[in-house]
């Protein structure tokens, strides 16, 4: 644990974390921060301390890197179907991924057990009736990969995730719901030593139940003199992904 803040409510409290995954040889493969809401064990007993890690905003784009053996100098686009290149991205640049996906009580429920989710509000549907939802409510983890799914159109050459800078899950999403995603490019960069592909900085929303490629919505609104997400929002992410260059 690397920091924790109780909430308003007195009930719940962010808890910040930092975890390191290592290979068999014990080198560190993979690190990161994240934060959880978690339920006080008793709502009554007193704050205590209250720390906030400070945490960089993003990884820097020094420090990524592509899978050992990967060239791609004379990438075939035709693989992909994508005709755009990491050349061919503007800041700025704000791009609707078109489609939308419905998610099912059967996909989500696969998800959870895939990735050994236990917690019961997601696949327990005695127990989730007495939560104030009154359901069972779909794993983060499955709108995420819907999301970056649905991204595909668009950023069809994204040949993969290099890192997370950070991220928000906004609004409870549940059966039924349809998921739209939209993408904004907040930065390009080299990769260090390479040539033949460079790295996208993008900021992958999804919103539910509202084609963001239609509809006139505002995926921030201000509430009280401070900016909060519209009902619609169900993800708000920070993320690097690789992709070629076009060949010269």
């Amino acid at each position: 644990m690397i920091g924790k803040k109780q909430n308003r409510n007195g009930k719940t409290g962010v808890v910040w974390v930092r975890t390191r995954g290592e290979n068999q040889r014990g080198e560190s493969v993979l690190e990161y921060a994240r934060w959880v809401m978690v339920h006080k064990r008793d709502p009554e007993s007193p704050e205590g301390e209250r720390l906030v890690p400070e945490l960089p905003t993003r990884v820097p784009p020094e420090e990524l890197s592509l899978p050992e053996g990967v060239k791609l100098a004379d990438f075939p686009a035709w693989t992909t179907g994508g005709r755009a290149f990491f050349d061919d991205y503007e800041v700025g640049e704000i791009i609707d991924h078109v489609d939308g996906m419905t998610i099912e009580e059967s996909e989500h429920a696969l998800a959870t057990r895939l990735y050994q989710n236990t917690a019961k509000v997601h696949f327990d549907a005695v127990k989730t009736r007495s939560t104030r939802f009154g359901r069972r409510l779909m794993y983060g983890g499955h709108v995420i990969s819907v999301a970056r799914a649905l991204s595909f159109n668009g950023l069809e050459n994204a040949l993969g995730l290099l890192a997370i800078n950070g991220g928000t899950h906004a609004a409870p999403c549940f059966a039924g719901d349809t998921v739209y995603a939209r993408s904004e490019v907040l930065e390009k960069a080299d990769l260090p030593g390479r040539d033949d592909a460079g790295a996208l900085r993008l900021r992958l929303w999804a919103v539910k139940d509202v084609d963001p490629a239609s509809d006139d919505m505002a995926l921030q609104e201000e509430v009280g003199g401070k900016l909060r997400y519209a009902p619609s929002v169900l993800l708000d992410m920070d993320l690097w992904v690789w992709m070629p260059k076009r060949p010269r």
